[in-house]
């Protein structure tokens, strides 16, 4: 259904409602002028303008005329019953099918026109009070003339008829592969307001649907060739409107499900943002995208889980072991799933189909695992035209978003993915195998985290039947290990630790316990210096006593004169000899 916006063009238009047409051409279509539809059998030339009819009606409450050359009333009321406009409930003073086609039995005769039939449309215009109409399959009509001069004529009384009437017109011309615009017809193209070309092309057993604006005079429009699908709710162009880059930038952080992953990132994705993990087949990407999804619905926000390869039910077992639980809160609404695979339809429907999902269930945060399947849904410009719509139109609604893409470890070298999103991705992770050893263990590492810090190191991405870890590399002998060469490696140095360390205990009690001796040591040896100082000094003392006594013995005695000193031979008065006696010359000795 369309919505009401500020249009910047001078030129009044009236929205067609078709989603994301409106946004490219700003607006809608030229209001009270002429508009030509051109397309190839099938490209949906009618659904675009029934579409615009029904939803005039409806929303603008604008009644409209459908004018029909080529199909009868039955039919076009069948087409569009097939569509879930509910056209019906809209009655014929609404919608009202004008049936004008030529019977073939019919025989022109004289000249021909359009005078009387656009003087029966007027009455039931008037009656209606229409403000759209249109005019499908024009050429056939024209056909009948079979001259170019009055088909020129009758082209320009119609679109000067639709100027009186002040309706806005839109009118169908047949185009076929491989023919000019138009074909002899292409004097309208210079004659319409706005000129609108629908084109189908095979990709890859797919049909791929455009849609481009060749012309939209007076006005800025999208000229570019434009996806687009016909869905149970009618044409649906897969459009990025302006708006969606003019968002504001979020510093909300959301955690990534995984501790360590949030510690290297600085917090969590910023709200709004996309991430972007990487890897070759196996390395648990999907896990890591799963472990968003419990965080997210753990703090109660809608999750939409898009997956291309496994069913729900797939997902939610192979997540559970690792102990990452989703099925209750799928179960009870929180997660939906959309499950399709590739190759049921082209990229375009799949990118509107989940856009229309992301419009009725509103999730906060959206996974889509893997986007590079996609490819096998067309060719990789598709695919990543695809992607860039889809990223876009989350970021506008501030949907955090995790995509997943399978790429091999030698393209990521050179910086590449299959699906070449890495730039407008704000975060880019990879995961790739680290083979060792006879073993193939998992590492991670972030490539790029736009606006916020983020660590360069590669850490261990380890699995358990506990969950999801990551845990920095270790380093051995120089050496980068993982998985059991690193567990037995540990166990060697811890070995080496343990040894080294009895070694340090041991020593620490021989130090301690000579230290608890030392004082019993030093008495011991003061005591024993004591004694020897004591003998020492005993042995001084005797020697210093012997030294005195030698030098008393050689020392004369003092107290008497030479007078007083009794003679050598001479006897004292106690009778005893005192001296030697000297004898004289002729006695004996």
């Amino acid at each position: 259904m369309p919505t009401t916006k500020k249009q910047n063009s001078p030129i009044p238009k009236c929205l067609t409602g078709i989603s994301g047409f409106d946004d490219i051409t700003n607006g809608g279509l030229p209001r009270g002028r002429a508009t030509l539809l051109m397309g190839g059998t099938g490209s949906g030339k009618t659904v675009f303008a029934l579409q615009t009819l029904v939803n005039g009606a409806r929303t603008s409450r604008e009644p409209g005329i459908f004018v029909a050359f080529e199909e009868g009333a039955d039919r076009i009321n069948a087409n569009a019953a097939s569509f879930n406009w509910n056209a019906r409930e809209l009655g014929e003073n609404q919608l009202f099918i004008f049936d004008a086609r030529v019977r073939p039995d019919v025989v022109k005769a004289g000249e021909f026109d359009l005078k009387g039939m656009l003087a029966g449309i007027k009455d039931k215009v008037t009656t209606m009070k229409a403000k759209r109409i249109v005019f499908d399959s024009l050429d056939v009509l024209l056909n009948l003339l079979e001259n170019p001069a009055l088909e020129r004529r009758e082209v320009y009384r119609l679109f000067d008829w639709l100027v009186e009437n002040e309706l806005t017109g839109i009118i169908t011309m047949k185009l076929e592969a491989g023919q000019p615009a138009a074909g002899s017809y292409a004097f309208m193209q210079f004659h319409s307001e706005c000129v609108v070309q629908l084109g189908r092309r095979q990709v890859n057993r797919f049909s791929l649907r455009e849609l481009q604006v060749l012309k939209y005079r007076g006005s800025s429009h999208s000229d570019d060739q434009t996806p687009f699908v016909i869905l149970s709710s009618g044409i649906e162009v897969a459009s990025n409107s302006p708006s969606e880059l003019e968002h504001e930038a979020s510093t909300e952080r959301v955690p990534t499900g995984i501790a360590q992953l949030d510690e290297m990132l600085g917090g969590g994705y910023f709200r709004g943002n996309s991430a972007l993990i990487t890897g070759a087949p196996g390395t648990a990407k999907s896990i890591l995208s799963g472990a968003f999804i419990e965080a997210a619905c753990r703090r109660g926000e809608r999750t939409l889980y898009i997956t291309f390869d496994e069913n729900a039910s797939e997902v939610e077992r192979n997540l559970s072991s690792v102990s990452i639980e989703i099925g209750s809160y799928h179960r009870s609404g929180l997660l939906r799933f959309f499950v399709a695979r590739t190759e049921a339809a082209s990229g375009p429907v799949h990118l509107m189909k989940i856009k229309l999902l992301i419009e009725e269930f509103k999730p906060r945060c959206v996974v889509v695992d893997p986007v590079s399947a996609l490819i096998r849904a067309g060719d990789v410009e598709t695919a990543e035209t695809i992607v860039e719509r889809l990223l876009y139109n989350t970021q506008a609604k501030g949907i955090t978003t995790i995509c997943t893409s399978i790429v091999e470890d030698t393209a990521t070298l050179l910086g590449t993915t299959p699906i070449y999103v890495t730039t407008i991705t704000d975060t880019w992770i990879h995961v790739s195998y680290f083979i060792q050893s006879g073993e193939r263990n998992r590492s991670l590492s972030i490539v790029k985290s736009r606006g916020m810090g983020h660590s360069n190191r590669i850490c261990e991405l380890i699995l358990s039947d506990n969950g999801v870890a990551l845990n920095d590399v270790y380093v051995s002998q120089g050496e980068v290990v993982m998985g059991s060469l690193r567990w037995s490696r540990q166990l060697e140095e811890q070995a080496e630790h343990r040894q080294v360390k009895a070694e340090i205990e041991k020593m620490q009690r021989e130090i301690d316990k000579a230290k608890a001796e030392l004082p019993a040591q030093v008495d011991s040896l003061e005591r024993q210096l004591n004694i020897k100082q004591a003998k020492l000094n005993e042995l001084i003392a005797a020697q210093n006593a012997q030294e005195a006594s030698r030098t008393r013995q050689l020392k004369p005695e003092t107290g008497h004169t030479k007078s007083e000193m009794p003679s050598k031979g001479h006897k004292s008065t106690s009778g005893k000899t005192t001296g030697p006696r000297r004898h004289g010359k002729g006695e004996a000795q």
